[in-house]
């Protein structure tokens, strides 16, 4: 009750989170009129690493991957559990998380790369791989979140969820409500590591 007196955009937001479920870039394309014949490989943009680091996305041809905007205090923060126990599963199988930690939803993420660092392993075990923090969404989002702009909406809270395929397209995306043990998500992800 508090948060929707508090933020009363996020509860419009998991009102639509709660009829919406999964969208499909073919989803978005008939709620928008926007054509998806020009798909984004994905896999060909760069990132950087929570250490500073450069990553070329091509390392993650041929997996599947899902892409998660994080925040270490957020309501669904606990998913950082969830979500470990999932790269856990599925690692082994061509299966990756990249979480990209963003302060822009509620200034929920205020921490530096280094506090974000300890507070993901120390609280939650978080092996899987994390970028830098920075902006997920408008004009200054960082190149991947940039890219699917043009398939998918932009998040609308932290912890939304971005599959993409092992050829470096979106597959779908998954709002924060859905819990990475989820039926539907895991149902995705299965899906998708057993395509060609």
């Amino acid at each position: 009750m508090i948060k929707q007196l508090l933020y009363p955009a996020f509860a419009l937001y998991l009102a639509a989170c709660k009829k919406g479920g999964a969208m499909t870039p073919e989803d978005y394309a008939a709620k928008t009129g926007k054509p998806v014949s020009d798909r984004t490989d994905l896999y060909a943009l760069t990132t950087r690493t929570l250490e500073g680091k450069d990553m070329s996305l091509s390392e993650l041809h041929g997996k599947v991957t899902l892409v998660v905007n994080v925040a270490s205090k957020c309501g669904f923060t606990h998913q950082y559990g969830g979500l470990e126990k999932l790269y856990e599963q599925y690692k082994d199988r061509g299966f990756t998380i990249l979480g990209f930690p963003s302060d822009d939803f509620g200034h929920q993420e205020p921490g530096t790369e280094a506090e974000i660092r300890s507070f993901c392993s120390t609280t939650y075990g978080v092996t899987f791989p994390m970028m830098k923090k920075g902006h997920v969404k408008g004009g200054e989002a960082q190149p991947f979140y940039a890219a699917i702009s043009s398939e998918l909406p932009e998040p609308a809270w932290n912890f939304t969820k971005y599959l993409v395929g092992k050829d470096g397209r979106l597959v779908a995306t998954f709002p924060s409500t859905t819990k990475p043990e989820g039926p539907e998500l895991k149902t995705a992800i299965e899906t998708a590591l057993a395509a060609k």
